[in-house]
């Protein structure tokens, strides 16, 4: 079972205070699975990646935060959707690489619902359209409980990008659902297409 929590647009410390709750539910068995859905107010995260700092070009009066996930830097902001699987790996599944790969494979068929192809590339996490980034991954593990997850760029404005080395890449590697599709897309069934393949490929036999 996969519970669904929507915060909205919501400030980052906010939404990393609800996840912590979470984890910590999770963690004591009080909860179920759970997704949290958010669309942050603009901030540029930090992941323990050792290049991460000098990875922050001119962040000027966005909020630069330190957090617990794997890999570099990136952006979030509005127009971006954020999924936050927080789920017990049982014992088959205790393999965060594939817990990655399963988050990867619910973006490229998301992508894929609207027309867009959407690949993995073999040197970089996320979700790539045309060999330019759509979708970022990372994550962390708390006793066998996944927290953090995947900014998926719908229509996110990307001169954010520009400030950092998004990724440690050229910010012009990265692109949004709407600038590859060239029309307006409804966040909200992209929202929905996206928990629909997180509960599918994260359940799979």
């Amino acid at each position: 079972m996969l519970a669904v929590e929507r915060l909205g647009r919501l400030d980052y410390q906010a939404a990393w205070n609800r996840q912590v709750e979470v984890l910590e539910a999770r963690i004591r068995g009080e909860i179920p699975d759970t997704l949290i859905l958010v669309e942050h107010e603009p901030v540029f995260t930090l992941g323990r990646k050792r290049t991460a700092t000098e990875n922050v070009v001119a962040p000027g009066e966005v909020p630069v935060v330190e957090v617990e996930r794997g890999g570099d830097v990136t952006f979030h902001g509005p127009g971006q959707i954020v999924a936050y699987p927080i789920i017990a790996l049982t014992d088959e599944r205790r393999d965060l690489h594939q817990h990655l790969h399963n988050l990867e494979e619910a973006a490229i068929r998301t992508c894929h619902q609207f027309g867009l192809v959407a690949t993995r590339d073999a040197r970089n996490t996320g979700a790539w359209i045309g060999g330019r980034k759509v979708c970022s991954v990372g994550i962390a593990c708390r006793k066998w409980v996944t927290w953090h997850g995947l900014a998926l760029n719908v229509c996110t404005d990307l001169s954010f990008f520009h400030r950092i080395n998004p990724c440690g890449l050229e910010s012009q590697l990265i692109t949004s659902m709407e600038v590859e599709s060239g029309a307006s897309l409804d966040q909200e069934a992209v929202q929905e297409a996206l928990v629909s393949n997180l509960a599918a490929v994260l359940y799979q036999s």
